[in-house]
């Protein structure tokens, strides 16, 4: 029998467990059923009952959300089960509303009731609390919405600014909260409204001495003093602090005229006992609170939302630019925006795998910083590290785009981080090293960021991190003073093919780049003082030789032997173009027809006729350089036209002839390179060439002279370009004698270059022809160039 009961009465517990659960239910289902009649019956009434004048309707749905705190014990149910929305967007709709039927900048009744009874100061403590829970949700919409919809500047006011200073302070705390979006919704119209009145940002900045000073003295400064108010310095408090609930007994105290006694007492007793504890913050440490906003985004870039980090950083984009000079002080010097940089660059580099194909870095598509979506799996082009290097290219883009909207002060302190602690600190080891696939993997990486970089101060430190900052004239004992620069120059010289080619490139578009140093640098400090000329006073013979269309000291290479022979394609044409050039005093003014005529046709017959294939093909003759020449040199024009470079040349009697000449570590290089081009891979040949005639395009009348004058007076030991071509076409003319048929074979390279001929058996002699091919191309470039050259200083 004792058995049998035991059973009986566990049957009888649980029935009794499930009846009481069942009833828990059904009072919570009736409970939130009478609270949505109730919220039913409440809107019928409002939309039945006569309309009250604003001010009564507004304070009327105040009152509401006041009273709910009074009345209500149970504290744990979600905001959206009470009417606390529906009267805050009624509030908002009555601000709107009266805002519309005033005159533009009156402040209305109701705007005068919020700010004066600090309703936002008692809202923020409401939503720091999240009581009832979502109710941090709800604030942070009611802020926004409340500075996105109405006109009238309001962050000037105390009353306006001070709570949504703190606010701010709760932005970004923890990631991955249920508020985020409602928090970067908030941060972001803040930005908005200091881009378009930049002043205000001034009320945003903390003064920390102040703000600790009122940590101390709480207990003696009442914050509803006037004399304790300080409209820039910010509450930076912990939890529980009993100013933070001092716009609440603001509330409390202003309606105490209004409210019975008793029912005040019971509104302070509430707030008092909401549990404002604070959150964890999020793993970046905050190491000043000057400028919350700031810290705030910066929190959010790391969101693990995508949508919510491209908002955080068009925030940070907006601040960056504005023009306060304390604003900018303060960001670069009191928050942590320099380290997000150059601390996510330096991260997103190093996850970069060391075998990613430099032919991929060069060829990944362009990225935009606010579009970085990639898919592997809807990529038919995928590799390897695409999207890490897509993430890297997009953080970098960034960072450019952010230094070129930011103000002075901030975009150079900003360029500065980049320089030292990703350049200097993390780059500059890579392309140090001595291991060809790194050597390759960094370079390709390094000329990829000098395609993409846009902003003048990145670009200026990017150029002082290659080249350094020398503008004296190099010596060849001092060449290594810059070691990066040194060992950068000398990989385009290296063993490995590859690395030469890819770091002539990256030179390639740094000379493209609109930044004066870099040329000078390079070149031009070595030609200041045309000390690679020989000066020759003009003596009445030279004076009788200039009246005849010739330069005075110049050797006229059509009556050279090499250069008897000139073929009908190599003409000029339209000669009726070419106007005489400017006079200089070392080239007084002459028939420009004749020495245009004699400068091109220098470089189209340096080349003899036997080791020429073009005019055995179509379309392949001088003319078609011409084109973009014109347009290549147009270009350069107006990147150099603010450099205010001289229009001739330094006159020689005030040069420094003596002084010994060197043409500098990378223009020894190139013509290093240059004469051993019958002797290189056509890929390195077809490279060098592309940089010497980038460098040829320049209008500076010394690199003109020193690259395009076939008749400069060169000192004993200098060299030119030309020097260098005329020694190599010498070899030319030697080997040549050495291989059959070499014209048939010439022509059959250039067709299967140009895919006019299938691939078959390797012909004898390979690089040599494809270096002929490449030397001829390359003296119709140059030619082409001076032509364009001349006729543009001859053009008003």
């Amino acid at each position: 029998m004792e058995r049998s009961g035991q059973p009986q009465q566990g049957r009888r517990r649980r029935i009794e467990e499930l009846s009481r659960s069942s009833r828990e239910k059904l009072l919570q289902s009736r409970d939130r059923m009478f609270s949505k009649l109730t919220s039913i019956l409440q809107h019928a009434v409002e939309a039945l009952a006569p309309s009250l004048p604003l001010q009564e309707d507004f304070v009327y749905h105040w009152k509401a959300i006041t009273h709910y705190y009074i009345e209500t014990s149970d504290d744990k149910a979600p905001v959206t089960d009470t009417n606390i929305p529906s009267h805050l967007e009624q509030m908002l709709d009555i601000l709107v509303q009266e805002e519309n039927e005033r005159e533009s900048g009156e402040t209305g009744p109701c705007m005068e009731y919020l700010l004066h009874h600090k309703i936002l100061e008692t809202l923020y403590t409401l939503g720091k609390a999240d009581c009832p829970p979502g109710m941090k949700q709800q604030v942070l919409v009611f802020y926004t919405k409340l500075l996105g919809r109405i006109r009238q500047p309001l962050l000037p006011h105390i009353n306006v600014h001070r709570p949504v200073q703190k606010l701010i302070r709760l932005c970004g705390e923890v990631l991955a909260t249920p508020t985020e979006n409602e928090e970067i919704q908030f941060l972001c119209i803040v930005c908005a409204k200091l881009k378009q009145d930049p002043y205000l940002v001034n009320f945003f900045l903390e003064n920390k001495s102040k703000s600790l000073m009122s940590r101390g003295a709480l207990s003696v400064i009442s914050e509803d003093d006037p004399k304790g108010q300080d409209p820039v310095s910010g509450d930076v408090s912990q939890c529980h602090q009993p100013q933070e609930l001092s716009g609440a007994t603001g509330v409390a105290h202003a309606e105490s005229e209004e409210e019975p006694p008793h029912q005040m007492d019971d509104l302070n007793a509430s707030l008092d006992d909401l549990s404002v504890t604070s959150l964890p913050e999020a793993s970046a440490i905050r190491p000043n609170q000057d400028y919350n906003l700031v810290n705030s985004l910066l929190n959010l870039t790391r969101s693990p939302d995508g949508r919510i980090a491209v908002k955080a950083c068009e925030g940070l984009m907006l601040l960056v630019s504005l023009p306060e000079p304390a604003a900018a002080k303060c960001l670069a010097q009191s928050t942590c925006l320099c380290e997000l940089l150059t601390g996510r660059l330096t991260s997103l580099y190093k996850a970069l795998p060391q075998s990613v194909d430099p032919l991929d870095i060069e060829t990944v598509e362009a990225v935009n910083w606010g579009l970085d979506s990639y898919s592997h799996k809807e990529d038919t082009s995928a590799f390897p590290g695409k999207r890490a290097l897509i993430s890297f290219l997009s953080w970098f883009d960034y960072c450019d785009q952010l230094i070129k909207e930011a103000q002075k002060t901030a975009a150079v302190a900003l360029a500065k981080a980049i320089h030292e602690r990703f350049f200097v600190g993390v780059m500059e080891p890579q392309l140090m090293q001595t291991s060809e696939m790194g050597i390759l993997t960094s370079t390709a990486l390094l000329h990829r960021i000098v395609r993409q970089v846009t902003s003048d101060v990145l670009l200026q430190e990017m150029v002082v991190f290659i080249l350094g900052e020398q503008r004296e004239p190099e010596t060849l004992s001092e060449i290594s003073r810059h070691p990066l620069r040194h060992r950068l120059i000398e990989h385009c010289d290296h063993i490995s093919d590859e690395i030469s080619i890819m770091t002539l490139r990256m030179f390639e578009h740094l000379l493209q780049k609109p930044n004066e140093h870099i040329l000078y640098n390079l070149v031009l400090r070595n030609l200041e003082e045309r000390n690679y000329t020989e000066y020759k006073p003009l003596c009445p013979e030279d004076k009788d030789v200039v009246e005849n269309g010739l330069i005075a000291g110049a050797v006229d290479l059509e009556e050279d032997p090499l250069f008897t022979d000139i073929s009908p394609d190599n003409t000029l044409p339209n000669q009726e173009w070419i106007c005489s050039p400017r006079a200089s005093p070392d080239h007084p003014k002459n028939d420009g027809k004749t020495e245009v005529h004699k400068v091109v046709n220098s470089f189209l017959c340096l080349v003899p006729d036997e080791a020429k294939s073009s005019y055995h093909v179509e379309g392949t003759g001088y003319d078609t350089y011409l084109r973009d020449a014109h347009r290549q040199f147009r270009d350069y024009c107006a990147v150099c036209l603010r450099w205010e470079w001289p229009g001739a040349p330094k006159p020689l009697e005030k040069c420094d002839l003596e002084a010994a000449f060197f043409e500098g570590h990378f223009l020894k290089v190139l013509f290093d390179r240059m004469g051993r081009i019958l002797d290189q891979p056509y890929d390195v040949n077809l490279q060098v060439t592309s940089v010497l005639s980038r460098l040829s395009l320049f209008p500076h009348p010394h690199t003109h002279e020193y690259l395009l004058d076939p008749y400069v007076n060169l000192a004993s030991g200098c060299r030119s370009l030309f020097s260098v071509i005329v020694r190599v076409v010498g070899d030319l003319m030697v080997r040549i004698q050495r291989i059959q048929d070499f014209t048939p074979k010439l022509l059959l390279v250039r067709k299967r270059l140009l895919g006019l001929e299938p691939e078959g058996p390797i012909v004898d002699h390979i690089t040599l022809l494809e270096g002929v091919i490449v030397l001829e191309e390359f003296c119709k470039e140059l030619a082409a160039i001076a032509f364009v050259k001349f006729h543009a200083s001859s053009t008003p």
